[in-house]
């Protein structure tokens, strides 16, 4: 009985294996259907229901461990799009997925490195993205690890990220520099997606541009965080350290803030992220760190993902299979459906059980039922949860704003505040002036009061001036004394003066709260002026006094006798007044006491306003400092820019022309001079940067631009000028680099000198003047005598021509007899006629030119005509070298041919040439002239008789070799049927052989002709001077009249054309 009852217990547990093992079945099914779902080689971005199960099922299985055991299985080296959505859909799993995911990714981070450097190490558009993708991918997972306090969806509060920085400095450096990092990875994927799109509306509208735009979403999440810890650990770091040391952290956040920006601003106006995402605005300009209340004008950047409730149904796509929530509530179904099975058995064993399986049967229903009701409540607060969190974080947007307002409300407060002690200050120094003033009137009360006790003394000495003339010696010694004190009075008073002066001088520069102050010393110093002037009057009046003493003293002189007997009665009255000269003497010694005073506080103020100055000036010093790094920056940024742009691929189709960059670098050593000088000024006066300021800033755009377009003339210069051009090029940027850290510093700001890039572009302007069409080599004002002197070496190398025909005339009737010595006369003959005809076409071609200046230049001289016409006359100089050229190739064609060591078909060409080269000489020649010139009808009559003297040449050779050649005669009689097919096919198989070669030596032909056209244009340019129509210095054998060409490839200029034989030569 007791294992009857046993039985219903093992079948439970037996039932809730199978339905946990089923349950994990479908769950693992369900994974494998979303991840192969999701993960695919479709160009579309990644669905969200697919990501949605997945992170799910990280939170199910408290991990990513089934995730990555079926990622593990996905051809991801195979297909750049495939390792394009696993990237997604990792970045999905480590954002907000189960924290333990973390853990169980960074076990694969090996595998993820490797992924990255080998798509990294293909040419793929999607190759490139998903080597940036991992590299964003590992140093999220690292940082993360590291700091595991801040969770991979970067949402925490900034107390938690106080807490993770701490109080020592050193961590606080460390946590900024890993997180630019972190954003500088952020960013880098950002703006190499954005640029491999078109921004507009049709492209971020196609499911190709959705694939590569879908993960951005994560990355405005993350940058949006990312950016205001930047913000928060800056302005730490500013409280605790130097803003000097802290200047490449706020350079480089600067670069940050404006990358971040443009990549919000352009994400914000593609249609795609209208709808899935709402971005932030930066705010205008950069935080200013080095001022601490600008932290309360900084708002936290709140990202919000609209809330969007995807219906549950049925889809008409073909890779969904079947609609489910969630979390499936359908798992139980199968098993429930399998325990009529596992039930038949113990059935069939032990009978039926009615109560206890109609009771397990009602427990399944109402327990599908709980569970149908748990997932549809689950489902509602999921709905729930998101419209809370959408309201909290607009809650967190105000409460940001009211934050910032409440910092700004502070802010205000502590400026009015100190408005209000200042206020405070100047009322009390306005109740010290005015105590000042008060007492002031005090003192100049007393001296008034004393001059009319001095004023009643001197009454009584005019009514007792008998004893004063009995004591006139002791007046006398009164007086000087008296005197004395006035010119102690005297220097007083100018050096009162003196410093009056130097007040108003320093009262103009003086700011306006000074000036108060300055008018009470004004009122001071007309008060003591007052004083003095009244001093003085007082002692004249004394003065005119004494003299009326003594004028009257011999009149008096009578008197004295009666007047010593009451001498002894004055006696005391006398000692009375000496007691009374002793109190003013001590009252002007206070006075003097008193002045001294006041002139010690005037000192100390000038001091003190003398160290203000000092003070002033440093500040001065260090502000245009900081204007020279920022300027010296912002060259930095110029030339690096210039240099990036020498390995930019889309800059290889970029072109320049050697002139372009000459003026460039010619401006830029212009540019040198002028930093050289302002460097020099800056020093001598530290006060003042202007000069080298704006010598910098037109120094770094000239230089940047002479390497753009010195890589640019690289392009279509040869092998060796353009990697020289292009090493130079980098060379300035290296040694423009150097010159702008120096400054930087002020250590090295003494040594900072460009004469090194003064020697790179230098090299450079060598090396565009190297690569400068030939034609310009000349000067204008030379081009007048270089017309005449290649006319006349033309005239010249002709009858040089003409005398060597008549001696190889003679030598080939002293050698040769018969046939051969008719032919070598009639061909030597006929190419004496046409060096004549060519003799006579120069001649008339000279003096057409001479009309054609005497008539076009007007009140210029020739060699401004010419130099005025410099194209025309360039045509001038090229057709005369063509000319003289020709004349000299077919003396050389003819020696050959009379001594049977060259061909007739040179003579030929060469004939062809030299009417190709007279008739560029007439066409030259006729550019200028008058229609109804007489001359220029005389040297078409002259080009034509020249045409017909070149066709007798060639008929003459043609004659000749007829005449000389063996033709045997052709008897086949005495071959065979099958000796005649075998010599058919061999004269077929030499036939073609033929063809072939002159198909072959055709398009050689033309391919030397456009070479030829594109090289040099004049055949003997760089022939030595006197056109190389020395026959000394003539080649002995050349087998083409173009086998002279120039080593630089470069256009021909626009005067020269190509001299190009005529197209029925070989006819």
């Amino acid at each position: 009985m007791n294992s009857i009852r046993r039985v219903p217990s093992r079948v439970k547990t037996k039932m809730t294996e199978t339905n946990l093992g089923a349950e994990r079945d479908n769950f693992d099914k369900k994974q494998l259907s979303s991840i192969s779902k999701a993960i695919n080689s479709n160009e579309a971005p990644v669905k969200e229901k697919h990501a949605r199960r997945i992170i799910l099922g990280t939170y199910r299985e408290k991990g990513a461990f089934t995730f990555w055991s079926y990622a593990l299985g996905i051809p991801l080296s195979s297909n750049a799009i495939v390792s394009w959505k696993f990237c997604h859909v990792l970045h999905k799993v480590l954002r907000d997925g189960h924290h333990n995911s973390l853990q169980d990714c960074m076990r694969h981070h090996g595998n993820i490195v490797e992924m990255g450097q080998l798509w990294g190490n293909l040419h793929d558009r999607y190759g490139q993205l998903v080597a940036l993708y991992c590299k964003l991918l590992c140093t999220k997972m690292e940082f993360h690890m590291k700091h595991s306090e801040i969770r991979s969806n970067l949402e925490v509060t900034d107390e938690v990220l106080e807490r993770v920085a701490g109080t020592d400095v050193n961590n606080v450096f460390q946590l900024t520099v890993k997180v630019f990092d972190y954003l500088d990875a952020e960013l880098r994927l950002a703006e190499t997606v954005i640029r491999q799109l078109n921004t507009s509306i049709a492209i971020s509208t196609t499911t190709s541009g959705q694939c590569r735009l879908s993960p951005l979403i994560q990355v405005i999440q993350d940058c949006s965080h990312l950016y205001h810890f930047t913000v928060k650990l800056l302005f730490k770091l500013h409280a605790c350290l130097p803003a000097d040391t802290l200047q490449g952290h706020r350079d480089r956040f600067h670069d940050q803030f404006h990358s971040l920006k443009t990549f919000f601003n352009k994400a914000r106006d593609m249609q795609y992220f209208k709808r899935l995402i709402q971005i932030p605005k930066l705010p205008e300009s950069p935080p200013n760190f080095l001022h601490a209340a600008s932290l309360a004008k900084h708002a936290r950047p709140v990202v919000v993902i609209p809330s969007e409730d995807e219906p549950e149904q049925q889809e008409d796509d073909d890779d969904d299979d079947d609609p489910e929530p969630l979390i499936n509530v359908s798992d139980v179904t199968m098993p429930s459906m399998m325990v009529p099975q596992q039930f038949d058995k113990f059935d069939q064993t032990f009978g039926p059980s009615n109560d206890r399986d109609i009771q397990i049967e009602n427990l399944q229903q109402d327990l599908e039922k709980l569970r149908a009701d748990l997932e549809r409540v689950k489902g509602e607060a999921q709905r729930y949860i998101t419209q809370l969190k959408s309201q909290i974080n607009s809650l967190e947007t105000e409460l940001e704003e009211q934050r910032v307002q409440k910092q700004r409300a502070l802010v205000e407060n502590e400026q009015l505040r100190m408005e209000l002690e200042a206020t405070r200050r100047r009322n009390a120094e306005h109740e010290i002036v005015q105590a000042t003033f008060g007492e002031a009137e005090t003192r100049a009360q007393a001296t008034e009061q004393r001059y009319t006790k001095l004023k009643e003394k001197h009454t009584e000495l005019v009514s007792s001036h008998a004893e004063l003339l009995r004591k006139s010696a002791d007046t006398v010694k009164i007086l000087s004394a008296t005197q004395q004190t006035q010119e102690e009075v005297e220097r007083t008073k100018q050096q009162l003066a003196f410093e009056v002066d130097r007040i108003k001088l320093d009262a103009d520069m003086k700011l306006e709260e000074q000036k108060f102050e300055m008018k009470k010393l004004k009122r001071d110093f007309e008060e003591k002026q007052a004083e003095v002037e009244h001093v003085k009057g007082t002692l004249q009046r004394t003065e005119k006094v004494g003299e009326q003493l003594t004028s009257s003293m011999l009149a008096l002189q009578a008197e004295k006798e009666r007047l010593m007997r009451s001498a002894s009665e004055k006696e005391a009255e006398l000692s009375s007044l000496s007691q009374a000269a002793q109190l003013q003497q001590s009252s002007l010694q206070q006075e003097r006491d008193r002045s001294t005073r006041e002139l010690g506080e005037l000192q100390g103020k000038l001091q003190e306003k003398s160290r203000r100055e000092v003070q002033l000036q440093q500040k001065l010093l260090e502000e245009q400092f900081s204007l020279l790094q920022g300027t010296v920056s912002e060259a930095e940024y110029i030339i690096q820019d210039a240099v990036a742009k020498l390995d930019d691929p889309l800059h290889i189709r970029c072109t320049s022309s050697p002139d372009y960059l000459v003026s460039r670098a010619e401006a830029t050593l212009g540019s040198i001079d002028k930093v050289k000088k302002g460097h020099s000024d800056y020093l001598t006066n530290m006060g003042d940067a202007g000069g080298l300021l704006r010598a910098l800033t037109n120094f770094s755009h000239l230089a940047a631009d002479t390497i753009i377009n010195g890589s640019a003339t690289a392009h279509l210069a040869p092998t060796d000028h353009a990697d020289r051009l292009t090493e130079n090029c980098r060379g300035c940027a290296t040694q423009s680099l150097q010159f702008l850290k120096d400054l930087k510093s002020k250590a090295s700001l003494q040594r900072a000198d460009p004469a090194s890039i003064r020697i790179v572009v230098e090299n450079i302007l060598k090396l565009g003047e190297e690569l400068r069409p030939k034609g310009m080599d000349v000067r204008q004002d030379e081009l007048g005598d270089l017309v005449d002197k290649e006319m006349a070496a033309t005239s010249a190398a002709i009858e040089k021509a003409v005398s060597r025909i008549d001696e190889m005339m003679n030598q080939a009737r002293m050698d040769t007899s018969g046939v051969k010595l008719e032919v070598n006369e009639r061909i030597l003959y006929s190419c004496t006629d046409l060096m004549k005809a060519i003799h006579l076409l120069v001649l008339t071609s000279t003096d057409l030119q001479k009309e054609i200046v005497e008539g076009g230049r007007g009140a210029a001289t020739i060699k401004e005509f010419y130099a005025r016409n410099s194209r025309w006359t360039e045509g001038l100089i090229s057709a005369s070298k063509a000319v003289g050229w020709g004349a000299t190739q077919m003396v050389e064609s003819a020696d050959k041919v009379v001594l049977h060591t060259g061909k007739y078909e040179e003579l030929i060409v060469c004939s062809h040439e030299i009417a190709a080269s007279t008739a560029q000489l007439v066409a030259s020649s006729k550019v200028k002239a008058d229609r109804n010139s007489t001359k220029l009808t005389a040297l078409q009559q002259a080009s034509r008789h020249v045409n017909e003297m070149a066709a007798n040449v060639v008929a003459s050779t043609k004659t000749g070799q007829e005449h000389l050649e063996d033709k045997d005669t052709m008897d086949f009689s005495g071959m065979s049927l099958i000796k005649l097919k075998m010599e058919e096919m061999e004269s077929q198989v030499k036939v073609l052989e033929l063809e072939n070669q002159l198909g072959n030596e055709r398009l050689r032909l033309g391919e030397l002709r456009k070479k030829h056209y594109n090289i040099a244009g004049a055949p003997a340019a760089d022939l030595p001077e006197g056109n190389g129509l020395d026959p000394s210095l003539a080649p002995v054998a050349p087998s083409s009249p173009k086998s002279s060409k120039p080593s630089v490839m470069r256009k021909p200029d626009l005067a020269q054309k190509p001299n190009l034989p005529p197209k029925n030569m070989f006819r």
